[in-house]
Protein backbone atom coordinates (compact mmCIF):
# COMPACT_ATOMS: atom_id res chain seq x y z
CA UNK A 1 0.00 0.00 0.00
CA UNK A 2 1.44 3.33 -0.80
CA UNK A 3 1.69 5.96 1.87
CA UNK A 4 -0.07 9.55 1.17
CA UNK A 5 2.38 12.07 0.70
CA UNK A 6 3.08 14.60 3.58
CA UNK A 7 3.27 18.40 2.44
CA UNK A 8 5.55 20.60 4.36
CA UNK A 9 3.52 23.80 4.99
CA UNK A 10 6.16 25.33 6.38
CA UNK A 11 8.71 25.46 3.30
CA UNK A 12 9.40 28.75 2.69
CA UNK A 13 11.27 28.02 -0.78
CA UNK A 14 9.88 30.82 -3.40
CA UNK A 15 8.74 29.11 -6.50
CA UNK A 16 10.77 28.67 -9.46
CA UNK A 17 9.96 30.08 -13.01
CA UNK A 18 7.68 28.16 -14.68
CA UNK A 19 9.48 26.50 -18.11
CA UNK A 20 8.65 28.09 -21.37
CA UNK A 21 5.34 26.26 -22.83
CA UNK A 22 6.79 25.90 -26.55
CA UNK A 23 10.37 24.83 -25.88
CA UNK A 24 13.07 25.45 -28.64
CA UNK A 25 14.06 21.60 -29.69
CA UNK A 26 17.76 21.53 -29.80
CA UNK A 27 19.88 18.96 -31.20
CA UNK A 28 21.02 16.22 -29.10
CA UNK A 29 25.10 16.71 -28.08
CA UNK A 30 27.53 13.85 -28.98
CA UNK A 31 27.28 11.57 -26.22
CA UNK A 32 30.64 11.86 -24.40
CA UNK A 33 30.08 8.95 -21.83
CA UNK A 34 28.89 5.18 -22.26
CA UNK A 35 28.00 3.77 -19.55
CA UNK A 36 29.27 0.12 -20.48
CA UNK A 37 28.91 -2.31 -17.09
CA UNK A 38 26.82 -1.51 -13.71
CA UNK A 39 27.00 -4.67 -11.32
CA UNK A 40 25.47 -4.49 -7.47
CA UNK A 41 26.48 -6.97 -4.68
CA UNK A 42 24.51 -7.76 -1.90
CA UNK A 43 25.72 -9.00 1.73
CA UNK A 44 24.73 -13.01 2.53
CA UNK A 45 22.58 -12.72 5.44
CA UNK A 46 18.96 -12.21 3.78
CA UNK A 47 15.72 -11.11 6.23
CA UNK A 48 12.48 -10.59 5.36
CA UNK A 49 11.01 -7.58 6.83
CA UNK A 50 8.85 -9.58 10.00
CA UNK A 51 12.03 -11.25 10.57
CA UNK A 52 13.42 -8.11 11.56
CA UNK A 53 10.87 -5.99 13.07
CA UNK A 54 11.35 -7.65 16.66
CA UNK A 55 15.38 -7.76 16.55
CA UNK A 56 15.31 -3.91 15.80
CA UNK A 57 12.69 -3.34 18.77
CA UNK A 58 15.35 -4.81 21.40
CA UNK A 59 17.84 -3.01 20.06
CA UNK A 60 16.36 0.33 19.51
CA UNK A 61 14.06 0.33 22.28
CA UNK A 62 14.05 0.50 26.10
CA UNK A 63 12.72 -3.17 27.59
CA UNK A 64 8.81 -3.05 28.35
CA UNK A 65 8.45 -0.20 25.37
CA UNK A 66 5.22 0.05 23.62
CA UNK A 67 6.35 -1.23 19.80
CA UNK A 68 3.61 -0.51 18.33
CA UNK A 69 4.77 2.34 16.00
CA UNK A 70 7.93 0.17 14.92
CA UNK A 71 5.61 -2.38 13.86
CA UNK A 72 3.58 -0.17 12.13
CA UNK A 73 6.39 1.85 10.19
CA UNK A 74 7.78 -1.88 9.27
CA UNK A 75 4.50 -2.42 7.63
CA UNK A 76 4.46 0.89 6.33
CA UNK A 77 7.63 0.67 4.67
CA UNK A 78 7.25 -1.10 1.17
CA UNK A 79 10.05 -3.35 1.97
CA UNK A 80 10.00 -6.88 1.74
CA UNK A 81 12.95 -8.46 2.26
CA UNK A 82 16.62 -6.83 3.04
CA UNK A 83 20.38 -8.09 3.19
CA UNK A 84 22.63 -6.95 6.32
CA UNK A 85 26.43 -6.66 6.79
CA UNK A 86 26.44 -9.13 9.41
CA UNK A 87 23.69 -11.39 11.21
CA UNK A 88 21.37 -10.00 13.00
CA UNK A 89 22.31 -11.41 16.17
CA UNK A 90 25.84 -9.49 16.07
CA UNK A 91 24.30 -6.30 16.10
CA UNK A 92 23.77 -6.33 20.10
CA UNK A 93 27.19 -6.59 20.25
CA UNK A 94 28.48 -3.21 18.39
CA UNK A 95 29.28 -1.59 21.69
CA UNK A 96 31.43 1.67 19.96
CA UNK A 97 31.59 3.94 16.93
CA UNK A 98 34.79 2.10 16.85
CA UNK A 99 33.54 -1.11 16.22
CA UNK A 100 30.68 -0.26 13.90
CA UNK A 101 33.52 1.73 11.86
CA UNK A 102 35.92 -1.48 12.03
CA UNK A 103 32.96 -3.94 10.78
CA UNK A 104 32.03 -1.22 8.02
CA UNK A 105 35.68 -1.73 6.83
CA UNK A 106 35.52 -5.41 6.56
CA UNK A 107 32.77 -5.69 5.10
CA UNK A 108 32.95 -3.10 2.38
CA UNK A 109 36.20 -3.66 1.26
CA UNK A 110 34.84 -7.30 0.73
CA UNK A 111 31.68 -6.40 -1.10
CA UNK A 112 33.63 -3.03 -2.37
CA UNK A 113 35.94 -5.65 -4.62
CA UNK A 114 33.27 -7.76 -5.23
CA UNK A 115 31.51 -5.00 -7.24
CA UNK A 116 33.88 -3.56 -9.05
CA UNK A 117 35.34 -6.74 -10.04
CA UNK A 118 31.97 -8.00 -11.30
CA UNK A 119 31.62 -4.72 -12.84
CA UNK A 120 34.65 -4.84 -14.93
CA UNK A 121 33.88 -8.49 -15.90
CA UNK A 122 30.62 -7.54 -17.36
CA UNK A 123 32.31 -4.57 -19.40
CA UNK A 124 35.38 -6.23 -20.76
CA UNK A 125 38.13 -5.02 -18.74
CA UNK A 126 40.32 -5.23 -15.90
CA UNK A 127 41.65 -3.26 -12.82
CA UNK A 128 44.47 -1.83 -15.27
CA UNK A 129 42.27 -0.56 -17.41
CA UNK A 130 40.81 1.96 -14.98
CA UNK A 131 42.09 5.53 -14.90
CA UNK A 132 39.58 6.95 -12.44
CA UNK A 133 37.80 5.68 -9.23
CA UNK A 134 34.90 7.55 -7.82
CA UNK A 135 34.18 5.74 -4.58
CA UNK A 136 30.96 7.14 -2.64
CA UNK A 137 30.14 6.16 1.14
CA UNK A 138 28.18 7.96 3.50
CA UNK A 139 27.84 4.80 6.60
CA UNK A 140 31.81 4.66 7.66
CA UNK A 141 34.70 6.49 7.13
CA UNK A 142 38.20 5.56 6.81
CA UNK A 143 42.21 6.96 5.83
CA UNK A 144 42.99 5.70 3.49
CA UNK A 145 39.68 5.47 2.34
CA UNK A 146 38.47 2.79 0.63
CA UNK A 147 39.12 3.30 -2.61
CA UNK A 148 42.70 3.35 -1.78
CA UNK A 149 43.29 -0.01 0.01
CA UNK A 150 40.93 -1.27 -3.09
CA UNK A 151 43.67 -0.22 -5.37
CA UNK A 152 46.29 -2.34 -3.73
CA UNK A 153 43.99 -5.38 -3.56
CA UNK A 154 42.84 -5.58 -6.87
CA UNK A 155 45.85 -4.25 -8.99
CA UNK A 156 44.35 -1.05 -9.82
CA UNK A 157 47.56 1.07 -11.76
CA UNK A 158 50.04 2.92 -9.59
CA UNK A 159 48.89 6.28 -11.34
CA UNK A 160 45.04 5.89 -10.76
CA UNK A 161 43.21 8.77 -9.92
CA UNK A 162 41.05 8.30 -6.93
CA UNK A 163 38.15 10.25 -5.63
CA UNK A 164 36.40 9.09 -2.25
CA UNK A 165 33.42 10.63 -1.78
CA UNK A 166 31.32 10.87 1.74
CA UNK A 167 28.43 13.11 2.71
CA UNK A 168 26.19 12.44 -0.43
CA UNK A 169 24.06 10.08 0.92
CA UNK A 170 21.52 8.66 -1.15
CA UNK A 171 22.12 11.06 -4.04
CA UNK A 172 26.03 9.68 -4.37
CA UNK A 173 24.77 7.19 -7.33
CA UNK A 174 23.32 10.04 -9.39
CA UNK A 175 25.44 12.90 -8.28
CA UNK A 176 28.67 10.50 -9.20
CA UNK A 177 27.85 9.05 -12.51
CA UNK A 178 27.37 12.59 -13.42
CA UNK A 179 30.86 13.63 -11.85
CA UNK A 180 32.52 10.95 -14.15
CA UNK A 181 30.50 11.72 -16.81
CA UNK A 182 32.14 15.94 -16.14
CA UNK A 183 35.48 13.79 -16.23
CA UNK A 184 35.04 12.09 -19.22
CA UNK A 185 33.61 14.50 -21.22
CA UNK A 186 37.32 16.33 -20.11
CA UNK A 187 39.57 12.99 -20.78
CA UNK A 188 37.13 11.09 -23.36
CA UNK A 189 40.27 8.23 -23.80
CA UNK A 190 39.98 6.98 -20.36
CA UNK A 191 37.56 4.73 -18.36
CA UNK A 192 36.03 5.95 -14.77
CA UNK A 193 34.75 3.58 -12.65
CA UNK A 194 31.69 5.13 -9.87
CA UNK A 195 31.83 2.99 -7.00
CA UNK A 196 29.22 2.89 -4.07
CA UNK A 197 29.59 1.08 -0.91
CA UNK A 198 26.89 1.67 1.65
CA UNK A 199 26.48 -0.48 5.06
CA UNK A 200 24.06 1.44 6.34
CA UNK A 201 22.62 -0.96 9.22
CA UNK A 202 25.87 -0.49 10.54
CA UNK A 203 24.72 3.37 11.63
CA UNK A 204 21.73 2.33 13.46
CA UNK A 205 21.30 3.64 16.79
CA UNK A 206 20.80 1.29 20.14
CA UNK A 207 18.82 2.40 22.74
CA UNK A 208 17.55 5.50 20.39
CA UNK A 209 13.82 5.28 20.16
CA UNK A 210 13.63 9.02 17.98
CA UNK A 211 11.35 8.44 15.18
CA UNK A 212 13.86 9.53 12.74
CA UNK A 213 16.06 5.95 13.94
CA UNK A 214 13.07 4.01 13.78
CA UNK A 215 12.30 4.94 10.35
CA UNK A 216 15.78 4.46 9.34
CA UNK A 217 15.44 0.79 11.34
CA UNK A 218 12.42 -0.02 8.79
CA UNK A 219 13.67 1.11 5.43
CA UNK A 220 17.24 0.53 4.54
CA UNK A 221 19.49 -1.72 3.26
CA UNK A 222 23.18 -3.13 3.10
CA UNK A 223 24.95 -3.14 -0.65
CA UNK A 224 27.40 -1.96 -3.40
CA UNK A 225 27.45 -1.43 -6.59
CA UNK A 226 29.63 -0.30 -9.36
CA UNK A 227 29.51 1.19 -12.39
CA UNK A 228 32.13 1.40 -15.59
CA UNK A 229 31.62 4.62 -17.75
CA UNK A 230 33.61 5.06 -20.75
CA UNK A 231 34.83 8.39 -22.65
CA UNK A 232 33.93 8.81 -26.30
CA UNK A 233 37.53 8.06 -27.59
CA UNK A 234 37.97 5.13 -25.29
CA UNK A 235 36.99 2.66 -28.05
CA UNK A 236 33.22 1.84 -25.84
CA UNK A 237 31.73 1.38 -29.70
CA UNK A 238 33.92 -0.84 -30.95
CA UNK A 239 32.98 -4.10 -29.19
CA UNK A 240 35.53 -4.42 -26.56
CA UNK A 241 32.81 -4.84 -23.96
CA UNK A 242 31.39 -7.87 -23.46
CA UNK A 243 27.93 -8.86 -25.42
CA UNK A 244 25.06 -6.25 -25.32
CA UNK A 245 26.86 -4.02 -22.44
CA UNK A 246 27.36 -0.74 -23.63
CA UNK A 247 24.96 1.57 -22.94
CA UNK A 248 23.24 3.87 -22.41
CA UNK A 249 24.94 7.00 -23.14
CA UNK A 250 24.95 10.45 -20.74
CA UNK A 251 23.26 13.25 -22.42
CA UNK A 252 23.42 15.81 -19.52
CA UNK A 253 23.19 16.34 -15.89
CA UNK A 254 21.68 19.16 -13.39
CA UNK A 255 22.54 19.21 -9.80
CA UNK A 256 19.82 21.47 -7.49
CA UNK A 257 20.59 22.76 -4.02
CA UNK A 258 17.52 23.50 -2.08
CA UNK A 259 17.74 26.48 0.34
CA UNK A 260 17.22 26.44 4.09
CA UNK A 261 16.90 22.50 3.96
CA UNK A 262 19.97 21.53 5.53
CA UNK A 263 18.28 19.91 8.60
CA UNK A 264 15.92 17.73 6.14
CA UNK A 265 18.00 14.97 5.85
CA UNK A 266 21.97 13.93 7.09
CA UNK A 267 23.36 13.15 10.15
CA UNK A 268 24.61 13.98 13.53
CA UNK A 269 27.41 13.08 14.65
CA UNK A 270 28.60 12.33 17.93
CA UNK A 271 30.18 9.47 20.21
CA UNK A 272 27.91 6.59 19.38
CA UNK A 273 28.39 7.57 15.28
CA UNK A 274 26.09 8.57 12.82
CA UNK A 275 23.04 9.63 14.07
CA UNK A 276 20.43 10.06 11.20
CA UNK A 277 17.95 13.35 9.91
CA UNK A 278 14.96 12.74 8.37
CA UNK A 279 12.68 15.29 8.25
CA UNK A 280 9.13 14.91 7.48
CA UNK A 281 8.98 17.65 5.42
CA UNK A 282 11.21 15.72 2.20
CA UNK A 283 7.83 14.39 0.54
CA UNK A 284 6.65 18.10 0.69
CA UNK A 285 9.85 19.30 -0.82
CA UNK A 286 9.74 17.00 -3.72
CA UNK A 287 6.41 17.96 -4.64
CA UNK A 288 6.77 21.89 -4.49
CA UNK A 289 9.76 22.18 -6.09
CA UNK A 290 11.49 19.12 -7.58
CA UNK A 291 8.90 19.19 -10.61
CA UNK A 292 9.46 22.37 -11.78
CA UNK A 293 13.11 21.87 -11.85
CA UNK A 294 13.28 18.69 -13.71
CA UNK A 295 10.83 19.93 -16.30
CA UNK A 296 12.64 23.28 -16.46
CA UNK A 297 15.83 21.08 -17.18
CA UNK A 298 13.93 18.60 -19.84
CA UNK A 299 12.84 21.56 -21.58
CA UNK A 300 16.55 22.97 -22.21
CA UNK A 301 16.77 19.73 -24.32
CA UNK A 302 13.38 20.00 -25.74
CA UNK A 303 11.87 17.52 -24.11
CA UNK A 304 9.19 16.71 -21.39
CA UNK A 305 7.85 14.22 -19.56
CA UNK A 306 6.38 12.74 -22.29
CA UNK A 307 9.61 12.12 -23.96
CA UNK A 308 11.21 9.56 -20.83
CA UNK A 309 10.49 5.91 -21.82
CA UNK A 310 12.39 5.01 -18.90
CA UNK A 311 12.88 6.06 -15.15
CA UNK A 312 15.25 5.61 -12.92
CA UNK A 313 14.21 7.39 -8.99
CA UNK A 314 16.57 6.31 -6.01
CA UNK A 315 13.72 4.67 -3.48
CA UNK A 316 13.78 7.01 -0.67
CA UNK A 317 10.35 5.14 0.72
CA UNK A 318 6.77 5.44 -0.31
CA UNK A 319 5.96 9.07 0.44
CA UNK A 320 8.75 9.96 -1.15
CA UNK A 321 8.45 7.83 -4.45
CA UNK A 322 4.43 8.88 -4.27
CA UNK A 323 5.40 12.60 -4.31
CA UNK A 324 7.55 12.20 -7.29
CA UNK A 325 4.65 10.67 -9.26
CA UNK A 326 2.40 13.22 -7.96
CA UNK A 327 4.67 16.38 -8.61
CA UNK A 328 5.73 15.02 -12.49
CA UNK A 329 2.16 13.75 -13.66
CA UNK A 330 3.89 10.28 -14.05
CA UNK A 331 1.31 6.73 -14.80
CA UNK A 332 1.07 5.13 -11.63
CA UNK A 333 4.22 2.49 -13.10
CA UNK A 334 6.33 4.68 -14.25
CA UNK A 335 8.40 4.13 -10.80
CA UNK A 336 7.95 0.33 -10.57
CA UNK A 337 11.70 -0.57 -11.18
CA UNK A 338 11.97 1.68 -7.74
CA UNK A 339 9.27 0.35 -6.14
CA UNK A 340 10.61 -3.11 -6.66
CA UNK A 341 13.73 -2.30 -5.83
CA UNK A 342 12.77 -0.72 -2.54
CA UNK A 343 10.61 -4.06 -1.93
CA UNK A 344 13.79 -6.76 -2.59
CA UNK A 345 16.46 -4.78 -1.04
CA UNK A 346 15.30 -1.66 0.73
CA UNK A 347 16.80 1.59 0.18
CA UNK A 348 20.58 1.34 -0.09
CA UNK A 349 21.01 4.78 -0.18
CA UNK A 350 23.79 5.70 -2.86
CA UNK A 351 23.72 1.80 -3.92
CA UNK A 352 20.27 2.01 -5.04
CA UNK A 353 19.85 4.14 -8.02
CA UNK A 354 22.31 1.55 -9.85
CA UNK A 355 20.88 -1.29 -8.19
CA UNK A 356 17.96 -0.16 -10.82
CA UNK A 357 19.89 0.64 -13.59
CA UNK A 358 21.36 -2.74 -13.80
CA UNK A 359 17.66 -4.28 -13.56
CA UNK A 360 16.88 -2.39 -16.17
CA UNK A 361 19.67 -2.82 -18.31
CA UNK A 362 19.39 -6.67 -17.79
CA UNK A 363 15.81 -7.71 -17.63
CA UNK A 364 14.11 -4.53 -19.19
CA UNK A 365 16.40 -3.34 -21.80
CA UNK A 366 14.78 -0.48 -23.84
CA UNK A 367 14.95 0.05 -27.37
CA UNK A 368 17.59 2.08 -28.88
CA UNK A 369 16.74 5.83 -29.25
CA UNK A 370 14.73 5.87 -25.97
CA UNK A 371 15.05 8.46 -23.11
CA UNK A 372 15.85 7.63 -19.99
CA UNK A 373 16.12 10.06 -16.51
CA UNK A 374 18.25 8.67 -13.58
CA UNK A 375 17.56 11.05 -10.77
CA UNK A 376 17.72 10.99 -7.10
CA UNK A 377 17.70 12.97 -4.04
CA UNK A 378 19.67 13.34 -0.53
CA UNK A 379 21.23 15.76 2.33
CA UNK A 380 21.85 19.25 1.61
CA UNK A 381 18.63 19.08 0.73
CA UNK A 382 19.88 18.55 -2.96
CA UNK A 383 18.80 17.02 -5.92
CA UNK A 384 20.51 15.05 -9.31
CA UNK A 385 19.26 14.65 -12.52
CA UNK A 386 21.09 12.74 -15.06
CA UNK A 387 19.85 12.53 -18.78
CA UNK A 388 19.89 9.10 -20.82
CA UNK A 389 19.87 8.18 -24.03
CA UNK A 390 19.43 4.13 -24.79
Amino acid sequence: MRVPVIVDPSSSLSPSPSPPTAPRRRAVPAAATTIAAVHTVLPPHRYSQEDLTEPIGDLCLPPGADRAVLRRLHASAAVRTRHLALPIERYAGLGDFGQSNDAWMAAGLQLGEEALTGALKKAGLGPADVDLLVCASITGVAAPSLDARLAGRMGLRSDVKRLPVFGLGCVAGAAGLARVHDYLRGHPDDTAVLLTVELCSLTLQQRDDSRANLVAAALFGDGAAALVARGSGSGSDSGCAGPGAAGPSVVATRSRLYPDTERLLGWDIGAGGFRVVIDAGVPGIVRDHFGRHLCAFLAEHGLTTDDIGTWMCHPGGPRVLSAVTDTLGLPGDALDSAWRSLAAVGNMSSASVLHILQSIRESRRPEPGTWGMLMAMGPGFCSELVLLRW
